[in-house]
């Protein structure tokens, strides 16, 4: 009696021992990760936003090279192109536009909008991306251990991450960023500033990803292979970062992913409000701030940063929701 295998082109009839001694074809089976990325690449709209990431990625390293063939120095005054006594440009198109100016210019100094604009993604996602990173790397460590321990190292971590999220963040973090000089920890102008976001957007923001990881780690903690390493003497470092931290990968790499749009809006937020990067240092919050008193008569230098910070944010936003459903094994 033949066993029938299904191959291309019709079926075989295949001898069990043939199949027995490794004949016919071979299954191939697959890792979790092959199975999140299928599920990935089913999902067009993730894709398009991940695209959308990667050209922002490459336009912040690149905004030096780009902006010497394409732009101008976005420090640069241009008198010129402005009327002096409206303030709005004079030459181009729509708030200035022409094949000097991609995206038009400043009212009244007449600064390059297009070379502000990349300049301004060099420091937002730059504060961003690093702020997540030192909030998913407190969270983390934090959340597994008291998940882990649990008991009075439960109830003391819980209660730090009940007295963070008690802080007004917003508040303290005009208050921190405002009373700080401008020269401290060795550090001095742009550095000190984009140190000091870092900071403050990252280490208050721990306790949200913590109580995360914390719920998961409450759970994995008595899960079978946790015992299995337990009862073959594993010590606990090796059972917290080899046994459970890889399996709360996924809900870590989501967060983190839907974290950074929120952490943008966090840096534009306190641009706007005159606490973040200074001038003449361009940033999408400060020119949002600067475009206020323009935006009935030059419309442009508002859309400009803001169209920025929304496709930037729904690209994270929607690619964080793509890898959500290809991780979450419950999905269809």
């Amino acid at each position: 009696m033949t066993a029938p295998l299904d191959v291309p082109g019709g079926a075989t009839e295949v001898a069990p021992e043939a199949v027995l001694a490794g004949g016919g074809v071979s299954i191939e089976g697959r890792s979790l990760g092959q199975i999140a990325w299928i599920r990935l690449k089913r999902d067009r709209v993730a894709l398009v936003g991940a695209a959308v990431i990667m050209v922002l990625i490459l336009i912040a390293i690149f905004a030096p090279l780009i902006v010497n063939v394409f732009g101008q120095d976005p420090n640069e005054f241009n008198k010129g192109v402005t009327d002096p006594n409206l303030g709005t440009p004079t030459v181009g198109g729509w708030g200035g536009i022409s094949k000097d100016h991609l995206l038009g210019v400043e009212p009244v100094n007449g600064r390059d909008l297009f070379s502000r604009v990349l300049y301004g993604s060099r420091i937002s996602l730059l504060i961003a991306f690093l702020a997540t990173l030192l909030s998913v790397f407190i969270g983390t460590t934090m959340g597994v251990v008291a998940g882990y321990f649990g008991g009075w190292v439960d109830a003391a971590i819980s209660r730090v991450m009940d007295l963070f999220l008690a802080f007004p963040l917003l508040v303290f973090a005009l208050a921190l960023a405002g009373v700080v000089p401008d020269s401290a920890f060795g550090l001095s102008g742009d550095v000190l500033r984009v140190a000091l976001l870092i900071f403050i957007i990252g280490f208050f923001n721990w306790p949200y990803i913590g109580r995360i990881v914390r719920g998961q780690a409450l759970s994995l903690r008595e899960r079978e292979f946790v015992d299995a390493a337990r009862s073959l003497g594993a010590r606990r470092s090796y059972i917290l970062f080899r046994e459970m931290l890889p399996n709360l990968l996924a809900p870590i790499l989501v967060y983190f992913t839907l974290l950074i749009p929120t952490n943008i809006l966090f840096e534009a937020a306190l641009s706007y409000l005159g606490v973040g990067v200074q001038p003449p240092t361009a940033t999408w919050g400060g020119m949002l701030s600067d475009a206020t008193s323009w935006y009935e008569a030059d419309p442009v230098f508002m859309l400009v940063p803001g169209i920025a910070i929304f496709v930037t944010v729904l690209s994270f936003n929607l690619f964080g929701d793509g890898l959500r459903d290809a991780l979450d094994p419950r999905a269809r």
